[in-house]
Formats: C-alpha cells, sequence, structure tokens
C-alpha cells in the first residue's frame, strides 16, 4: 500500500522534474501512470476525480530530492542523535548539525541560533511566552500586530490573562510593518525533559525530519530565484487570466511585496463558502488552515481594511514548484466558470449591471 501511494504521489513530481532536469531514486522508483479513480464521493461532495492542488500555504508536495535524503535515516541510519556511545547515534548527530548549518545558511543566522520544534506553532509559542516568563520581573509589555498567526495572537491572549499588558497595532492596507530586531534574546523553556536543543526544547530531535529541512533549505538558496521567477510567471497567469474574463476581482495585499506562490482573490458579489464548494475540482482554500472551520471572515483581510463583504468572498490560491501552466489554466477556467455560474443567481449583481449603484440604496429594515 505504501509503494503504492509513493508512486502516485510520484507520478505528478515526476512530470515537473523532468522539466527542471532532475532525477533522484525516489523520482524515478516505480514510474507507472497514475490513473485517477472516477466517481470520489468525499463528505457528501462528488467529484470525477482527484482536485488540482493550489493549496501550498496549508502544505506542499515533498521534492524527491528531500526525500532522497531522508529516507536513509528512515531505514538504516536510524540512531537516536543524543546517544553519544555508539556509531549510530554519531551519525544521526553528525546529520542534525549539518542541517542545523545548512538552515542557518539559508536564514543568515548562526548554527547555534538554530532550535528545532514540532513546527511553527510551538516555535510562536516558546518564542512568545518563553521570552515573556524569563523576564517578566522587567519586561510585561508586548507589542505584536492584528494581522498575525493565531498562535501569536492566542499566545499573547493567554499571557494577558497572566496580567502582561498586549497591544495590537493596526497595519496599513498591504499589510507592512517595519521590523528591528534585537540579537541575543534568552527564553525560558515551556517544556520539561531531557533538555535537548540546548534546553530551549526538550524531546528527541526527530533525525529524518530534521535532515529533510537541511536539504530542502539548501534546495531553496540554490533554486530560489529560478523558483522565483517561474512562480511569479505562474501567478501572473492566474491573475491576469481571470481578470481578462470577469470583473469585480481584488487583489488582497500588495502586488510587489508579497510571496509569488500566494494569490489571495476576493471576487465581488459571490459569497465565498458557495465559491469553494463550487471549486471542487480544485483544492483551494479562504485562508489560514488553522483557522478553515470559522465562517467569520478572515480577521487578517479585515485588518488590512477589506470590507466584510470582499472579505467573505476571499480565495487564496497557493502555487508551488510543482505547479504546471496547465493547472493554472484549468484553475482559471474552473474559477471563472464558477464565478460567473453564481453571479447569475445574484440580484446585487444584476442591479450593478444595470447601472445601479447599490451602496446607495437604502435597505429597509425588518
Amino acid at each position: 500500500m505504501a509503494s503504492k501511494l509513493l508512486r502516485q504521489t510520484l507520478t505528478k513530481t515526476n512530470r515537473t522534474a523532468a522539466i527542471r532536469c532532475f532525477f533522484t531514486a525516489a523520482s524515478v522508483a516505480s514510474p507507472s501512470e497514475y490513473e485517477y479513480p472516477t466517481g470520489i464521493t468525499m463528505k457528501g461532495v462528488k467529484i470525477s476525480g482527484r482536485p488540482l492542488y493550489l493549496d501550498m500555504q496549508a502544505t506542499t508536495p515533498v521534492d524527491p530530492r528531500v526525500l532522497d535524503s531522508m529516507l536513509p535515516f528512515y531505514l538504516s541510519r536510524y540512531g537516536n542523535p543524543h546517544s553519544r556511545t555508539h556509531l549510530y547515534g554519531w551519525e544521526s548527530e553528525t546529520a542534525v548539525e549539518t542541517a542545523r548549518a545548512q538552515v542557518a545558511a539559508l536564514i543568515g543566522a548562526s548554527p547555534k541560533e538554530v532550535v528545532f520544534t514540532s513546527g511553527a506553532t510551538e516555535s510562536n509559542n516558546i518564542s512568545i511566552k518563553g521570552v515573556m516568563h524569563f523576564y517578566k520581573d522587567k519586561k510585561r509589555h508586548i507589542i505584536t500586530t492584528q494581522t498575525e498567526h493565531k498562535c501569536v495572537l492566542d499566545s499573547c491572549r493567554h499571557l494577558q490573562q497572566e496580567g502582561f499588558e498586549v497591544t495590537y497595532l493596526p497595519v496599513g492596507s498591504d499589510g507592512l510593518i517595519d521590523l528591528d530586531t534585537r540579537p541575543r534574546i534568552r527564553v525560558e523553556p515551556q517544556m520539561n525533559g531531557g533538555g535537548q536543543e540546548r534546553g530551549i526544547r526538550s524531546g528527541t530531535v526527530p533525525t529524518p525530519l530534521v535532515v529533510g529541512m537541511g536539504a530542502a533549505c539548501e534546495l531553496a538558496m540554490k533554486e530560489m530565484e529560478y523558483d522565483e521567477n517561474r512562480i511569479k510567471g505562474l501567478q501572473e497567469r492566474l491573475l491576469n487570466g481571470i481578470r481578462e474574463k470577469i470583473d469585480g476581482v481584488l487583489v488582497n495585499g500588495s502586488m510587489d511585496r508579497r510571496y509569488v506562490g500566494n494569490l489571495n482573490l476576493s471576487f465581488a458579489y459571490v459569497e465565498g463558502e458557495s465559491l469553494l464548494m463550487g471549486l471542487k475540482e480544485v483544492a483551494v482554500s479562504s485562508g489560514s488552515a488553522c483557522t478553515s472551520a470559522s465562517l467569520e471572515p478572515s480577521y487578517v483581510l479585515r485588518a488590512l481594511g477589506v470590507d466584510e463583504d470582499m472579505a467573505h468572498t476571499s480565495i487564496r490560491f497557493g502555487i508551488g514548484r510543482f505547479t504546471t501552466e496547465e493547472e493554472i489554466d484549468r484553475a482559471v477556467e474552473l474559477t471563472v466558470k464558477q464565478v460567473e455560474k453564481l453571479r447569475e443567481m445574484s440580484p446585487l449583481y444584476e442591479m450593478v449591471k444595470e447601472g445601479i449603484d447599490i451602496k446607495q440604496i437604502q435597505w429597509a429594515q425588518h
């Protein structure tokens, strides 16, 4: 079963790998064609096959070269990096420190400043709570912004309950702020245990995952310019393709200073949840996966000054290394088709087409 799933996953990456001219053990393993199943029904929604994946800000496929770097530490070099008495432990420790240096090189840090955790939520909790708890006798005021990730805002609210003062700064319509960094900030550990990661984060470091992250950072540094140019072209292709066919499309955030793999659009006179449900052949979202269950409009878009109606209609398209032009063109076609279908059912859009300024209408109260 595992090998079948691997073949299915790699079929898609093989196509892009051929374009990019790289070949790895993972990318050439069992290159049989994967036939999409038909008539899939998930959560009451029937679709013809697996949808196009344009939700790269939620998660991304693993680059086969990254998987290649990880496999030995699952299959043969499986030692605990904190076991210092035998070869298996030494191999894993060396691999972890190599990965630490790879991450540091990408972000311009010292390897000693890199601490491995389970992910961004834990890292943000350590950074915010750890700093404030360490300096609690001297510093009890936190300044953050209204557009931060939910794990940041919730950590700040938790500290408010402990008596800390928190200021939530507004941002401009493009969401940009100027940051100054202060080196050598100390933190109080938030987990008790074996004192790994210089006592900041206890728990055994998962060598394969750390090795994969290091390899991914090294690849990102080598191929960043190529990836940025290619993905930027796909982003422009998506935006221009949609705007050429329908009006009332708003880009949320700055177009000049944004991650090129992200395109957050609002569609006037369309309800966002209806659009998401209609786009069942394209995997997209209306915001962070951590808040996707909420029916409220994105608090980030509201902080950017987007009005509530337009915030309710936002769709986030995520483009990645393995996204193809054919997928972008198909996404344009399906998005335009669904927006037009929903607008045909919208009395507000009908009024706008007739030249009525709906903002001037005095709606009766019931």
